[in-house]
């Protein structure tokens, strides 16, 4: 189909619209293959503008032999028609007659009609057609680059990422009255359910499937304690970020680790605060929602990775607990969870005093 139109176009059409195609394939080919370090696309780039060069230098060309060109007008037919007029003949010497009468001249002959010029067939303008051809190519580009605006949108069947539920009406448990600036569930999915959370942990193209936020107290607290925590779930991964309200302090975290089942701890600093890396397992429950069956046992479920700062820089006790696994088992880097935790964490508040 595009070989027939192109055979289709006239030359100032054709011409004009592939060298403003190749050029313009040409420059954006080479420009992505340099910024990427692809040969393949350096190479593709390049045989865009060879041929681009390719069409100039016949446009050039036929430019020339337009402007070089004799003129076509006919001749100037004064000669034929000093040829064409009678040339008078010699007379002969009339007889003396007693009384010579005068003769009349001879009229001259009608001179020869010039022959009218052949009418010329009026040649297209050459720079309309080349605008022509331009202000076609501006408005297809036009349309493909508008295209997509004014188009429905091709996402429009693909899964939206999930949304946090408003707590609005959710009556606080009375633990959160009682400390000054403590967050809810909902702020915490909120800062968590964040656009570039996926790209944080090196799965850019996933959707977050679940995100919800729970603002609960703290177990063995008698209520006393608030424990808000937030959880997105991907195809992936599972993020999970929590904070407790207590006077347990990340040193003295750390001390009780060397008696616990966690692995891999490592001690560090996160925006100006203590914090602790460290691995456990998490715990697996199955409900049987079926009749006369109460569920199956616990069981130990995959291995997370668990990075927990403390709620300000003085170390006063709390803690922000960002956890992430995955139930293959893999676990991102430890840069993935630092990275959550430079970007959620300053959208929360510190502890007051």
């Amino acid at each position: 189909m595009l070989g027939l139109l192109l055979r289709v176009l006239p030359f100032w059409v054709r011409e004009p619209l592939l060298i403003v195609v190749g050029s313009v394939f040409g420059v954006r080919i080479m420009y992505l293959a340099f910024v990427d370090g692809e040969w393949v696309a350096a190479v593709i780039g390049a045989a865009f503008l060879v041929f681009t060069a390719m069409r100039v230098h016949t446009v050039v060309r036929v430019l020339r032999a337009r402007r070089n060109r004799p003129s076509a007008a006919p001749a100037d037919g004064a000669g034929t028609d000093s040829a064409a007029q009678p040339q008078p003949q010699p007379q002969p010497q009339p007889q003396p007659q007693p009384q010579p009468q005068p003769q009349a001249a001879p009229a001259p002959a009608p001179a020869a009609r010039r022959p009218a010029p052949a009418a010329q067939e009026k040649e297209p303008n050459a720079w309309g057609q080349a605008l022509a051809a331009v202000a076609v190519f501006a408005a297809l580009a036009a349309a493909v680059w508008l295209g997509p605006q004014l188009l429905p949108s091709e996402d429009v069947g693909r899964p939206r990422a999930a949304s946090c539920a408003s707590g609005e009406d959710e009556e606080l448990p009375s633990a959160y009255t009682k400390k000054p600036g403590a967050v809810t569930g909902e702020e915490l999915c909120e800062a968590l359910n964040r656009p570039g959370l996926a790209r944080l942990l090196g799965t850019p193209a996933e959707t977050a499937t679940t995100a919800y936020g729970t603002s609960g107290t703290a177990p063995l607290t008698d209520g006393k304690v608030a424990q808000p925590e937030a959880q997105v779930q991907f195809d992936t991964y599972t993020v999970n970020v929590s904070a407790t309200y207590n006077e347990l302090t990340t040193a003295q975290s750390v001390k009780l680790m060397e008696f616990g089942d966690e692995t891999d701890v490592r001690t560090l600093s996160v925006l100006g605060r203590p914090a602790v890396l460290f691995s456990d397992h998490t715990m697996r429950i199955e409900f049987d929602l079926g009749s006369g069956g109460s569920g199956g046992p616990v069981e130990q479920g995959p291995l997370a990775r668990t990075l927990s700062v403390a709620l300000d820089g003085k170390d006063r006790g709390g803690s922000y607990d960002i956890t992430v696994w995955s139930t293959s088992g893999t676990l991102p880097e430890d840069s993935a969870l630092l990275g959550i935790a430079e970007a959620v964490l300053p959208e929360l508040p510190e502890r007051t005093v």
